[in-house]
């Protein structure tokens, strides 16, 4: 069966080419909301059946995501034609999903050659540095390389507390998350967004009073939260890990690949060149090229040159990678119809969306835009959510870098804090949960998860409306 398929698209793809680079784009504001179904079958797929049907997720996810993929791509090509189909598949992988999955896998196997070995002794305040640590390296190796590197040492260094769940509840909150708002390397929304040509430095420059004031707030907050378990309930009687060896790093050489990946991504935002080519209608310029090129080395080198042991110590796999790459192709192909649709503005489907984040004036609520992006990103995937944002509000990075700044900085933030509200809002959640709960961690449910988060980061969030996105 395999072969046949293999023959048969060996066959139909030569004959597709030639059209796909003619085929025009098609209006948004003709399609109906129908087309929409498989991009939210999708995302309530990866939001349910990990908590309704674990097992069945856990094998057959892959089959899952191809098959809601193939239930846009399929009735599309038969009504509007395999020609249009294949550019806007073409448009999808090559301009977008390929070089977001290309640098989510480098910085995953960087981050996964660098081992901290040793064993600190957690408390309160050598706790609150390493959470805030975290966040600075978040915006800089991604909030999961920097959530892989520091949560395996955080729970050692906790290891003899009696009470050490809220621990990692902060860590989700503050490394896993809302450190990742200031560059495109920290988190997958703002990549996305620099793909569409937002400023690298954009973020810093425009969301740091309002991270800076939210992370500032949840360090504060956990510092005294648990020197009051360390108070109350204190350590246990005896160290499980009392012989590690001092502190240090394994792997320190990646540090080295880490600036070379952060180099090669400014370097694709800075270079300009006229230089490029066509692959069927989607155009590929030369700094992106050479930017996913020197990506694809550096993962490369980064596997060479990491020991055995040092991947051994990290429980380095790539059954995460596999699940974000193979889920995330089929979020970027059955967005595309969302994405045009929302397009279309006022005329389009989905007017009631851009209605519901516009003034009587005609001008975009930041307020709103905060919200809905950030309610959207805790129960669905914070990435397409924010393209779903960025297009509703306009799609054009010139005019939401300038006269709607405020909007972009509300779908930045909304997109990147609030993924923390549950364990599914962002894929280093729940990575980090397992793991905790691994090495005897017993970590809150799915709603004792968000009770926490109701409690502490909505009403900051309430705040952060008030000051910053009035």
């Amino acid at each position: 069966m395999k072969k046949t398929i293999r023959l048969a698209a060996a066959a139909v793809l030569p004959m597709m080419f030639p059209a796909l680079a003619m085929a025009a784009e098609f209006d948004g504001s003709k399609l109906s909301p129908l087309w929409g179904v498989p991009f939210a079958g999708i995302l309530l797929s990866i939001a349910l059946l990990p908590l309704l049907a674990p097992s069945v997720w856990h094998h057959h996810y892959g089959k899952i995501a191809a098959g809601w993929a193939l239930a846009f791509l399929l009735p599309f090509a038969a009504v509007y034609g395999v020609p249009l189909a294949g550019v806007q598949l073409v448009h999808a992988l090559v301009e977008e999903y390929i070089p977001f999955i290309i640098l989510l896998t480098a910085l995953f196997t960087v981050a996964g050659g660098i081992h901290i070995r040793g064993n600190l002794h957690g408390a309160p305040g050598l706790n609150t540095a390493l959470l805030a640590i975290g966040a600075v390296l978040a915006s800089f190796m991604g909030t999961t390389g920097a959530s892989m590197l520091l949560i395996r040492p955080l729970i050692r260094a906790n290891d003899n507390r009696v009470s050490k769940a809220h621990v990692v509840v902060f860590f989700i909150f503050i490394v896993s998350n809302v450190g990742g708002s200031l560059t495109p390397l920290g988190d997958p929304p703002l990549f996305l967004g620099f793909l569409k040509g937002v400023d690298f430095f954009w973020t810093a420059r425009h969301i740091f009073p309002e991270t800076l004031f939210v992370l500032g707030a949840l360090l504060v907050l956990f510092y005294f939260i648990d020197r009051h378990h360390y108070r109350k309930e204190g350590v246990l009687p005896f160290d499980p890990t009392p012989d590690t060896p001092r502190l240090g790093f394994d792997g320190a050489a990646n540090f080295w690949l880490l600036g070379g990946i952060v180099c090669l991504v400014l370097l694709s935002g800075f270079w300009k060149s006229p230089v490029g080519f066509e692959v069927f209608g989607t155009r590929v310029g030369l700094p992106g090229l050479v930017r996913d090129v020197g990506l694809i080395a550096i993962l490369l080198v980064s596997l060479k040159i990491t020991p055995a042991k040092v991947h051994s110590d990290n429980q380095f796999e790539w059954g995460p990678m596999a699940e974000v790459a193979k889920l995330f192709a089929g979020i970027f192909l059955t967005i595309i119809p969302v994405i045009a649709m929302l397009k279309a503005g006022a005329h389009g489907p989905f007017s009631a969306v851009i209605a519901a984040v516009t003034r009587a004036d005609g001008q975009p609520d930041p307020a709103m835009y905060f919200w809905a992006t950030g309610v959207l990103s805790s129960f669905l995937d914070n990435a397409p959510t924010y393209l779903v944002f960025f297009n509703t509000a306009g799609g054009d990075p010139a005019a939401l870098m300038t006269t709607f700044a405020t909007t972009l900085a509300a779908i930045s933030a909304g997109a990147v804090f609030m993924g923390a509200n549950t364990y599914i809002g962002n894929a280093p959640n729940l990575m980090v949960k397992a793991i905790a709960e691994s090495r005897g961690v017993r970590m809150p449910s799915f709603f004792g998860y968000m009770a926490w988060s109701v409690g502490i980061l909505v009403p900051l969030f309430v705040l952060s409306t008030f000051i910053f996105f009035r």
